[in-house]
Order: C-alpha cells, then structure tokens, then sequence
C-alpha cells in the first residue's frame, strides 16, 4: 500500500473517522477530539467498549461493531489497548491509523509497520484537522 498523507485525507470530505476512546468524560480527550471532529464536519464514530453512547450518538464496542468502515481509525487510548485495535484493523482490512499523541509506543508503530498500517504519529487532529475552523468545544 503507497502511503497515505493523513492530515490531507481528513480534509477530503468523503473521510469518515473512528475515535477510539471517545467517551463524555470532559476531563479527558476522548471527549474533547470527539466533539472537535464533529464541530468541524467530520463524521466521526465513537469506539468505546464502556459506553452506549457519546455525546449522544451511538457507541460502538468495537471496530468490527462499526455501520460501516472509517478511512481514518484515531486512537486516543494507552498504547496498550491500542495494540489489540491494530490487530482488529488488519483483520477488517482497515489501511489508515492515526495515533493521537500518547497512544503511540515504540511497540505500537513497529506492530503498525508490520501490519503495512499508513500510520501518523506526533500529530493531534484538533491541530491539523479539517481546514475549516471548530465551533468551540469546551465541556
């Protein structure tokens, strides 16, 4: 698979994202980014096996649960369960994965390589996300 420039294909309209970790929680970014794709246009999924919804859309437990495949799934989760999603990801053929800033490990972007995941990583998508500006998002 040719590498993907990620931040440019979120800003493709047809994009669609995963948040792994989404949650309402506001004192954590699973909230935060889950509300700022949103305010910017993105349609986003929340991904998190503890919730039947996040701000007040379904909750998916899992990937493979999802109404239909993401082009990007974004990980705002600890390395460790992030490894377990990489797999899943391989598993359903999903290609792009973006690495929220402490969701990435060493181990996590070897197994992503291995995989042949297009990977970002030292990237937020509430900085480089789509071009157009978010609505503020605070709690």
């Amino acid at each position: 698979m040719a590498p993907r420039n990620l931040p440019k294909l979120l800003n493709d309209p047809a994009t669609t994202v995963a948040l792994v970790g989404a949650t309402d929680n506001a004192t954590k970014y699973g909230a935060t980014i889950y509300r700022n794709l949103k305010a910017k246009g993105i349609p986003v999924f929340a991904v998190n096996p503890n919730r039947d919804t996040v701000d007040d859309d379904a909750a998916y437990a899992s990937l493979a649960d999802l109404p239909q495949a993401p082009t990007i799934v974004n990980l705002v989760v600890p390395p460790r369960i992030g490894i377990g999603v990489l797999a899943e990801m391989a598993e359903l053929g999903y290609e792009n994965v973006w690495f929220q800033p402490g969701a990435e490990s060493p181990a996590a972007v070897a197994l992503a390589e291995e995989l042949g995941l297009n990977y970002l990583v030292d990237a937020c998508t509430m900085v480089v996300g789509r071009d157009r500006p978010a609505s503020s998002v605070s709690g």
